[in-house]
């Protein structure tokens, strides 16, 4: 649908992507109410936003009513398709979009599209940087944001053909999308958001419509070395890539480390791109995060100096292994970002260090076994807080005496929590917030969590 005029759209949500629908649609024609379980009252700022446009607001419940006459349920992030409301449209024949969808639609110039369970916001941010610095000296500009910053609906009556738009992309987004964007990269795919997708099946099968919507003309890229990944690469008709630490295959394309560089083959074509010593971030699922980002550029026909520049200084993303402080001798991350369980073995694996690991907030209905191994090996102090604590402290099992973890603390909350690892760490541990939880028991998102620690941890004396 590209012809708004007119017609009936019902959006469920008031956050960012909601706001930002009721705004493209309202300005090209529609009739918008826009749909919120919240009362009135907690929804001053939003409504303040709108204030300028014509959009009917109904709060406080999700009324069947809602749907008579309506030409399309436009859904924000948040909202499950288990919701009632979304079934009954569903019975309708009412169709389903979001503002990702309705971007995609709308877009003049290319599009690149990156989803997986964890790396997707460093890759794109570096992919933007890439792309920014190829675009330096050019009139065309490039669009960064989708799942991260503004929804680039906001934005798309400004686009160009020329221009390019890089879209993080999530599982909950793709959930009601039919398109799909010109280069598509699935990360990787490992247990997540099981609490919204009921299956692991279910939770891929999202996932996979990035690649299963795309045209022929377009490029797919998936990872060598992650199992689910790889598992999609016969999914888009396109021209497939991957990337990883794996050797290629003969006759793939794709990009891979040997020795001190990073190559891309096309063919028998092979191209080197950057010198690993370039990539500054800590941990094997970031340099994955790095060699997906090359591959996606140079599909896309970033030169090399761009994408050498973008490297030089880049620390990674607030909230990813963000180094906070050294106290007594031992250095404090923020991995705020770890929701779940794969994310924290992860970060775990980045540190050499004796680790204190702070771990909890609220549970996914994910497994926590795997981590609870990883633990026994590597990890010398746990510090458990949050909703899901004791459902990870059962995973651990009891002490034993002389093995990992050599204690573990049982806290209420987050700042708690800090004061606890404060004082088990000794000078040279690694004190890590990779919590493999939702912040959603205590904070307002995972950004609050991350802000509030840091706030702790430089409080600490």
């Amino acid at each position: 649908m590209t012809n708004w005029n007119s017609k009936q759209i019902l959006i469920l949500g008031a956050a960012r992507q909601g706001l930002a629908l009721a705004r493209y649609l309202t300005k090209h024609g529609a009739k918008v109410t826009l749909n919120d379980i919240r009362m009135p009252h907690e929804l001053k700022d939003e409504q303040a936003a709108l204030q300028d446009i014509d959009v009917e607001w109904m709060l406080g419940a999700h009324f069947s009513s809602l749907l008579n006459d309506k030409d399309l349920v436009c859904l924000s992030g948040g909202i499950p398709l288990t919701l009632p409301l979304v079934r009954e449209a569903q019975k309708r024949g009412i169709h389903l979009s979001n503002d990702t969808q309705v971007f995609l639609e709308a877009a003049p110039c290319r599009t690149i599209g990156i989803t997986g369970s964890a790396g997707k916001t460093t890759t794109t941010t570096l992919v933007g940087r890439m792309a920014k610095e190829a675009f330096r000296d050019s009139e065309n500009k490039v669009w960064v944001g989708g799942n991260i910053g503004d929804p680039l609906l906001n934005y798309v009556d400004e686009m160009k053909e020329d221009d390019l738009a890089i879209l993080e992309i999530s599982s909950f987004q793709l959930d009601q999308m039919a398109l799909s964007t010109n280069i598509a990269a699935v990360l990787n795919v490992t247990p997540n958001h099981l609490d919204r997708h009921g299956t692991m099946q279910a939770y891929a099968a999202a996932k996979a419509r990035l690649l299963q919507n795309q045209k022929a003309d377009d490029i797919a890229i998936v990872s060598r070395d992650d199992e689910g990944s790889f598992a999609m690469r016969s999914f888009s008709p396109g021209k497939l890539l991957t990337f990883g630490s794996k050797p290629l295959a003969e006759g793939e394309s794709g990009v891979y480390p040997l020795e001190e560089y990073v190559y891309f083959r096309d063919g028998r074509t092979e191209l080197p791109l950057i010198k690993q010593e370039s990539n500054r971030l800590r941990g094997e699922h970031n340099f994955a995060n790095v060699l997906a980002a090359c591959t996606i550029s140079v599909v896309a026909g970033l030169p090399v100096a761009a994408m050498e520049a973008a490297l030089q200084d880049f620390q990674g993303v607030d909230h990813r292994l963000e180094r906070v402080r050294e106290f007594n001798g031992a250095v404090w991350y923020n991995n705020t970002i770890d929701t779940a369980p794969e994310r924290t073995m992860a970060a775990v694996r980045a540190f050499d260090e004796p680790i204190v690991l702070l771990l909890g907030g609220r549970d996914k209905k994910l497994p926590w076994d795997a981590l609870a191994e990883l633990i026994r090996q590597r990890v010398d102090h746990v510090v458990l807080f949050g909703e899901a604590a004791q459902k990870i402290a059962v995973a651990l099992g009891s002490n034993r005496k002389g093995q990992r973890p050599y204690t573990i603390s049982h806290c209420i909350g987050l700042e708690d929590a800090v004061t606890a690892a404060a004082k088990v760490a000794e000078a040279g541990d690694v004190v890590l917030l990779s919590p493999g939880g939702t912040s959603f028991d205590e904070f307002k998102d995972f950004a609050e969590r991350g802000e509030s620690f840091r706030k702790w941890v430089h409080a600490l004396s």
